[in-house]
């Protein structure tokens, strides 16, 4: 027994020797993959070819088409071993002309406004209703049917302040904009406005998914601005405004997009995906909701590439189709992925912009996360530190029913609901450094999770 005191004592100097030899050559591979990105990383560039020569990417439009291209030749032109589209069938929801004009005083003001993704719009014939206000969505439910029967439904719900984690505050408010519409139309209203979900000071009306239920009527649904709800609100409470509403919106038949897929393989069993969502709204350019997550997650193919990086594990890099509206990209690749028993191991997505990266979302064991939280030596000279947060993403999220580990990147969120679902959502709101710090995160992040999942 005394003989083995020793030989265990060495054993144990000799593991924590190893433990400090590989954490040492992860601080090293970290450093390789940081100066080759903000260095050489093309991350900026590629968003600006996105932005600029396709724009806006609303599932089912010619630009989404041109970004499917342009997404398949620039994973190829990366280094991908393999490249390929994977199909989906996707709603085509197209939005046309649409105004709003409210009489108030005697006096008609036009008002900026954007009908809500998915919404039905007056076929364009005008729509002209009294406005009824609510402060929120329970004084709507509580109100009597009779008070709301033929109204026009203003929803005046803001954006939360008190919340310090923005998406905590979306959360909040989500349920304004895609369930707004139900609620008001099984009080009889005819149309719904809500205040845009927007941080922002700027009166501009963003958009964003929306959904009917089967039993409902479907009434047209619209976003305004904040200044123009804090005056809409004063409007309200002073008198009863009219709206004149005109919109051509609505849903046409399902077409075909694709997923576009490209990977490194490896010499073992097993799946790395880290992805973005390619579709946009159709306003702005879609910058930072999602081309940043797109091109990042080009950016970390090409940087193990470009370094001669011979992963265990094939890495695929997935531009998702349909997020916004329909999330049938992440549907799909779950299903082919169970299909031909693909077995994944973590799956990683950028979808809150291309902001400084404070941490990751993780979805996963205990025993997982704990993993992933002696890694913090090697993030927090990035400026990454959480790891704290529950989560992972909407496209990667169906892969969960399968076992796969989850995480998401977490940029810094102070200004992303400033610009989010709106015309602002443009190139030149991109920071290049935040941006390709952030790519090398997600690059580290994928490059150690090869090296300690299985």
């Amino acid at each position: 027994m005394k003989k083995c005191i020793p030989l265990l004592g060495l054993m144990i100097v000799l593991t924590g020797l190893m433990s400090r030899l590989y954490a040492q050559a992860d601080s090293v591979m970290a450093k390789n993959i940081s100066n080759e990105i903000m260095l050489h990383g093309a991350a900026y560039d590629n968003l600006r070819v996105l932005c600029k020569t396709i724009g806006h990417r609303l599932s089912g439009s010619p630009q989404q088409d041109k970004a499917i291209a342009w997404g398949k030749a620039l994973l190829e032109q990366s280094g991908a071993d393999k490249v390929w589209l994977q199909p989906v069938m996707v709603p085509k929801w197209t939005r046309g002309k649409e105004s709003l004009r409210i009489k108030n005083e005697g006096k008609w003001i036009s008002i900026p406004m954007l009908s809500l993704g998915n919404s039905e719009g007056t076929n364009g014939k005008t729509l002209s209703a009294e406005i009824i206000y609510f402060d929120n969505m329970d004084a709507l439910k509580a109100a009597p049917e009779a008070a709301v029967k033929g109204k026009i439904v203003f929803l005046n719900y803001a954006f939360r302040q008190d919340f310090l984690k923005t998406f905590d505050a979306y959360s909040d408010i989500a349920a304004y904009r895609f369930n707004g519409a139900n609620v008001a139309a099984k009080k009889g209203a005819v149309g719904l406005i809500i205040r845009s979900l927007s941080t922002g000071l700027k009166d501009v009306p963003h958009t964003g998914s929306m959904r009917y239920e089967d039993e409902v009527q479907k009434i047209p649904a619209l976003a305004i601005g904040n200044s123009t709800a804090a005056a809409l609100g004063d409007w309200c409470k002073k008198g009863k405004p009219v709206a004149e509403l005109r919109s051509e919106c609505g849903m046409k038949e399902m077409v075909m997009a694709y997923n576009v897929i490209g990977e490194l393989q490896g010499t073992q069993e097993g799946y790395l995906v880290v992805g973005g969502h390619l579709d946009s709204w159709d306003v702005g350019e879609g910058a930072q909701d999602d081309g940043a997550g797109c091109v990042q997650s080009i950016e970390v193919l090409r940087t193990l590439k470009k370094l001669n990086i011979k992963p265990k594990h094939t890495i695929r890099v997935v531009l998702f189709a349909n997020e916004e509206n329909g999330m049938k990209g992440g549907l799909a690749y779950a299903d082919s992925a169970k299909a031909k028993n693909e077995r994944h191991i973590l799956a990683l997505e950028s979808d809150e912009g291309g902001y400084t990266p404070r941490g990751f979302s993780l979805k996963m064991t205990d025993a997982d996360r704990a993993t992933i939280k002696t890694w913090k030596n090697i993030f927090f000279p990035m400026g990454v530190y959480d790891f704290e947060e529950e989560g992972g993403g909407v496209d990667i999220g169906p892969l969960a029913k399968q076992g796969c580990r989850l995480a998401g990147l977490m940029p810094d969120s102070q200004r992303y609901f400033d610009m989010h679902h709106s015309q602002n959502d443009v190139f030149e709101d991109v920071n290049k450094r935040e941006l390709h710090l952030g790519a090398v995160a997600m690059t580290t992040f994928i490059y150690m999770a090869d090296q300690y999942f299985d």
